[in-house]
Formats: C-alpha cells, structure tokens, sequence
C-alpha cells in the first residue's frame, strides 16, 4: 500500500526512450495527461509499452510554474 494520496489510474499514451531517461506520457482522462520523467532502467523494468493501464502516483512537497 502506497501512502502517496495523489493517485491517478491510466493508459500509457507514448515511451519516450532516452540514453539514461524514459519520459512516460500517461492518460489520466478527462483530456489530462501526466508527463513522468523516470530512470530508462524503470521503464524497462516495468515493460512499460503504449496501451499499458498504471497507476500515476504523485508524491511530492510541492510543484511549482513561473513564467
């Protein structure tokens, strides 16, 4: 059991694979989607491929946007 409250089941849109980073496009419905910056190690740990259903969990003090 995760203790993360933000959590956000999905679909697997695309798998963006980097030399040492993966970046996972993640739709979460509601025409929202969650970009995820993860180890290329995880993503091929996970098998993540497009189609996949995960779960999206945010766990974080905060986040922020300037402009």
């Amino acid at each position: 059991m995760l203790s993360a409250r933000n959590q956000f089941e999905g679909s697997v849109k695309t798998v963006r694979m980097g030399n040492v980073m993966a970046e996972v496009i993640v739709d979460v419905g509601g025409s929202l989607e969650v970009v995820s910056a993860i180890t290329r190690a995880s993503a091929e740990s996970l098998g993540l491929k497009s189609g996949d259903a995960v779960k999206v969990v945010i766990k974080s003090t905060d986040v922020m946007i300037d402009k």
